[in-house]
């Protein structure tokens, strides 16, 4: 019999969604022995498109590896502030965008644009579809992540062709999807950082939804 989902189970599966948080201030406290896997497991549960399952996690744990895609974040986050002027500029050089200072594990997601896992199916129309199905695959670590009381940061201000170089990724159809910083985070939060700090608001569902 397929599991019953009763409302007090749809209402916490609400407020998860609610309290799902993209975290740039963690502890630096270690995760417990096998917490990681057993996350990364969960991402697997994603749906993709024929069934291809292009994600391919690479773990980060040596530290001169990780100083390095520190180092491209601040350069690349440099760069990115020369966009903006005035107040925005203020705000932005005031934002905090990665945790990749205290972060005690550090994943770089890719995508296998070329595999052969699903026999193409779904992909001809939409090639993009395998990316797609990298995002949920993110999307389900950091919602198992937070249900968990652990905290996730997608740090997305890197040069990915850099990224594979620090990390030795040499296969050319590999394209990081995503990099991304997980721990305890420093605090909770319901509303986002960038709504706090006054970057940009939540748009309303009229915004956002258009009938034909």
């Amino acid at each position: 019999m397929p599991p019953v989902f009763n409302k007090e189970f749809c209402e916490k599966l609400d407020e998860l969604f609610r309290w799902r948080r993209d975290v740039r201030r963690f502890k630096a406290d270690p995760l417990p022995q096998g917490m990681l896997d057993e996350l990364l497991e969960t991402a697997t549960l994603a749906p993709s498109v024929g069934n291809s399952q292009p994600w391919r996690f690479v773990v980060v744990e040596d530290r001169t590896r990780r100083d390095k895609v520190r180092n491209n974040f601040e350069a690349c986050n440099r760069e990115a502030l020369e966009d903006y002027q005035g107040k925005e500029a203020d705000t932005y050089a005031s934002l905090k965008l990665s945790g990749l200072d205290r972060a005690p594990a550090h994943i770089a997601v890719f995508c296998d644009t070329q595999t052969d896992i699903g026999k193409g199916l779904g992909q001809k129309t939409m090639p993009e579809t395998l990316k797609y199905s990298v995002v949920s695959s993110i999307q389900t670590l950091w919602l198992s992540a937070r249900a968990k009381g652990i905290g996730l940061g997608w740090v997305s201000i890197v040069e990915p062709e850099t990224i594979k170089e620090i990390l030795d990724i040499d296969e050319e159809s590999w394209d990081l999807v995503a990099y991304l910083c997980i721990g305890y985070p420093e605090e909770e939060h319901e509303v986002p950082e960038l709504v706090r700090f006054g970057w940009q608001d939540r748009l309303p569902l009229s915004q956002t939804v258009i009938r034909r």
